[in-house]
């Protein structure tokens, strides 16, 4: 009966799987080559877009509400600010996505990377369909825009703030590596 149980464990022993990205060796070069002082340039920078489209749904909804014409130009504004900054605080994220190898040989980066992109193109669009008239277009489809892009800011930054806190992608190693 001994025998077979250690025909049985060396037999599991042989069966267990290895995560062959896990055993790549750049797995663990996660540190931002992209940073300031030791700082990621791209997580500095994606508070500004995230609040921006936040405030532009937020400037809508006051219009919805007030009629005033105030909101509609802070819309505007924010809207593409928004958008220019994504634009900044993107490339940056791209450049970090490829050259740091134990960030580009993640699929939650590159998934985290496509949102990005999209919500990008949601920021634009919402910029872009308020240009020619910024009043008339926050009703209903400006205030749609902007809830779309809010939406789709927290997906994505979500899918971002999982990269930092769970697999620590772009912070320092420790005095202990």
């Amino acid at each position: 009966m001994r025998a077979t149980m250690r025909q049985k464990y060396t037999w599991k022993q042989r069966r267990r799987l290895s995560d062959p990205i896990e055993e790549h060796a750049a797995f663990g070069d996660t540190e931002s080559k992209v940073a300031l002082s030791g700082h990621p340039l791209h997580a500095m920078m994606v508070a500004f877009p995230i609040s921006l489209a936040v405030c532009t749904l937020g400037a809508d909804a006051m219009y919805w509400f007030s009629a005033e014409e105030f909101w509609p130009r802070v819309a505007l504004w924010t809207s593409g600010l928004a958008f220019l900054i994504g634009i900044v605080a993107g490339a940056t994220g791209t450049v970090e996505l490829l050259i740091a190898p134990g960030i580009r040989i993640r699929s939650a980066s590159w998934t985290h990377f496509i949102l990005a992109v999209m919500l990008l193109s949601v920021l634009g669009l919402n910029w872009g369909f308020r240009l020619p008239d910024h009043v008339a277009a926050v009703l209903p489809f400006g205030l749609l825009i902007s809830a779309l892009a809010a939406v789709m800011t927290g997906i994505t930054g979500w899918h971002g703030g999982k990269l930092v806190f769970d697999y620590r992608i772009g912070t320092q190693a420790g005095p202990e590596g």
